[in-house]
């Protein structure tokens, strides 16, 4: 019996190893040799591959610079540093650090010629917080593609821009690092990634929320030109109108508006110039309890060179196949459980002045529930969904590639947004579609199971093809406002009409006279 049970256990051992030889467990980047992790017996996981030097001291609020080289073997089998980023329980200042320009890969791979398709992911967090390393899809993953999670530079390291930083630039341009640290990661991965073996060919870039509104950038800056083919955004898009003053919901801010508020921030950190402002600690420029927010993304004319929305209708974009998704229920999330009829009333009368009586037909608000709902439908609308038609229809009248339509209306009881008023699915529910958090369970959720399995289908799909169409799921054609050309995840797939035209159309013609507005402005200057 003893020698029965060595051998079954001597047997199972080399099964386990063997199966681990066959994965891509170590191998070499530009800066050194790296020791990957086994997940299981099918993937190997690279969890801290630095692509950049660390961004800190005199590097703090300037581009990317290359990452030093290393003797030996780095073993990467713990995550990089969350960026800093205002604490919360489970993730307090001692997990974060300025040097937080890593990577993690999820490779399927055997050798290093396999060459599969490539989906490299960029998180979501207002531009202020989350963190790579929250999840490596390695659900995707399984299903035959190399995952790379990049992380970038938040909130005010990331995003503020300052006239000293923009006269010290060679370029002339500050703000934009944490954009700047996405395309410095792609360029690594166009170098690098066939060592895992992936195919530099044929990347295609994907996020969620400030990560979708990343990715909608990068289909726009010339800076991004080749390092994807494809692009799917989950919950965002770039299309706003741009002044010269800070950024508002529904108006983005240039460069010189952008450097406004960097002046603001300095002041009310009681610091006379940059050269103090390097010194402070990164958690002092951004915890919570600095007491200053917002850091975004500004028109630099560099990154981002111009109102997206007119650089779409010239044509002159990264032209790649995409697939654009909202949530049905995305701002119930940021809908607070108190709000008032006659504050929501007042809230949308000074934001839409003159257009504020059709805005409270479009979103109305004559009880406390009604306002409830008007404002989560508005806040969809305006930070998501309008976003997101206006990139479809742009792309499919000036481009060459397919543009998807897809709009996740699963029920569900599970939701980031604890709101019992919640109707459908909540801003980044989306994200529990992507991973094992439904198709792990499937006895307990089996709707959400099999809508989760439909959707990372078409996923890969489109990652390997371009194409989201493939045996076995309903046709999905490009978008066509005019035909049901809109993919509904809710009990399976079906395609319905653009849903929510109404409301959305409103959205349309106001952010059409706000453009015309500044614009107009702009020209008197």
């Amino acid at each position: 019996m003893k020698k029965y049970l060595f051998v079954l256990v001597f047997g199972l051992m080399v099964c386990v190893t063997v199966a681990h030889a066959q994965l891509l467990l170590k191998t070499h980047v530009e800066t050194g040799d790296v020791a990957g992790v086994a997940d299981g017996s099918d993937l190997a996981v690279y969890k801290a591959i630095p692509y950049a030097a660390p961004p800190v001291g005199d590097l703090r609020w300037k581009a990317p610079q290359p990452a030093k080289a290393w003797e030996g073997v780095r073993v990467c089998d713990t995550f990089g540093p969350v960026p800093p980023q205002p604490t919360r329980p489970g993730r307090m200042a001692d997990v974060m650090n300025e040097d937080c320009l890593y990577l993690g890969i999820a490779t399927p791979a055997k050798s290093a010629s396999d060459r599969l398709p490539v989906m490299v992911w960029i998180h979501g967090g207002g531009f202020q917080t989350e963190w790579y390393g929250g999840d490596l899809w390695t659900s995707l993953a399984r299903r035959g593609v190399v995952i790379v999670s990049i992380e970038y530079r938040t909130g005010a390291l990331g995003f503020m821009a300052h006239p000293e930083l923009s006269k010290e630039s060679p370029d002339g341009h500050s703000g934009n690092y944490g954009l700047l640290d996405q395309i410095y990661a792609l360029q690594w991965v166009q170098r690098n990634i066939g060592n895992f073996g992936g195919d530099a060919s044929k990347v295609t870039i994907f996020g969620e929320s400030a990560g979708a509104i990343s990715c909608s950038m990068l289909c726009a800056s010339p800076m991004a030109k080749g390092l994807f083919r494809g692009c799917i955004s989950h919950s965002g898009g770039s299309f706003a109108p741009w002044t010269d003053q800070s950024r508002g919901l529904g108006m983005d801010a240039s460069q010189k508006g952008a450097e406004q508020q960097g002046l603001a921030f300095q002041k009310h950190l009681k610091k006379k110039n940059i050269k103090q402002m390097r010194k402070m600690s990164a958690m002092e420029l951004c915890d919570g309890n600095v007491g200053f927010a917002g850091f975004w993304p500004c028109v630099d004319g560099y990154v981002i060179c111009d109102d997206q929305y007119r650089l779409y209708e010239r044509g002159e974009y990264n032209d790649v196949p995409v697939i654009v998704m909202t949530n049905s229920d995305e701002g119930a999330l940021f809908t607070p459980g108190n709000i008032k009829a006659e504050n929501y009333q007042a809230q949308m009368k000074g934001m839409f002045g003159t257009w504020a009586d059709e805005a409270l037909k479009v979103y109305p608000g004559n009880t406390d529930d009604e306002a409830w709902h008007g404002n989560a439908d508005f806040f969809r609308d305006m930070a998501f969904a309008w976003p997101s038609y206006a990139w479809l229809k742009l792309q499919s009248k000036t481009g060459k590639s397919a543009a998807y339509a897809a709009y996740l209306d699963q029920p569900s009881t599970v939701s980031f947004s604890q709101d019992k008023r919640r109707r459908g699915v909540a801003h980044a529910d989306d994200v529990m579609y992507l991973g094992n958090t439904f198709l792990g369970q499937p006895d307990k959720y089996p709707h959400e199971a099999a809508v989760a399995e439909i959707l990372q289908q078409y996923w890969i799909n489109f990652a390997k093809t371009g194409n989201p169409n493939g045996k076995g799921l309903p046709y999905w054609p490009s978008f066509d406002e005019s035909k049901p050309t809109t993919m509904q995840f809710s009990n399976g797939a079906t395609l319905i009409m653009r849903p929510n035209r109404q409301q959305i159309d409103f959205v349309d013609r106001y952010m059409k006279a706000k453009r015309e507005e500044t614009e107009s402005a702009r020209r008197a200057k």
